[in-house]
């Protein structure tokens, strides 16, 4: 399982992006995340990975899981 916690800067969405492509069926838990980069946003968009949510920050619980591919579970 891959944590995404607090503020996750563009300088975040390599690391995810390795971790990711290291252990594709891995999943991401992004419960303590308060705020994301675009960046990262995209990363999980594009790897599809399966979210342990909804995200803590309240802009990402209300604009951004609604996306389809970001609900989280």
């Amino acid at each position: 399982m891959i944590t995404l916690s607090g503020e996750c800067p563009s300088s975040d969405a390599e690391t995810l992006l390795a971790a990711l492509l290291e252990t594709p069926s891995a999943s991401v838990d992004w419960r303590d995340c308060d705020s994301a980069h675009t960046a990262v946003l995209q990363v999980l968009m594009a790897s599809r990975a399966a979210l342990k949510g909804p995200p803590r920050g309240a802009f990402l619980g209300n604009h951004v899981a609604p996306l389809s591919s970001l609900g989280g579970d």
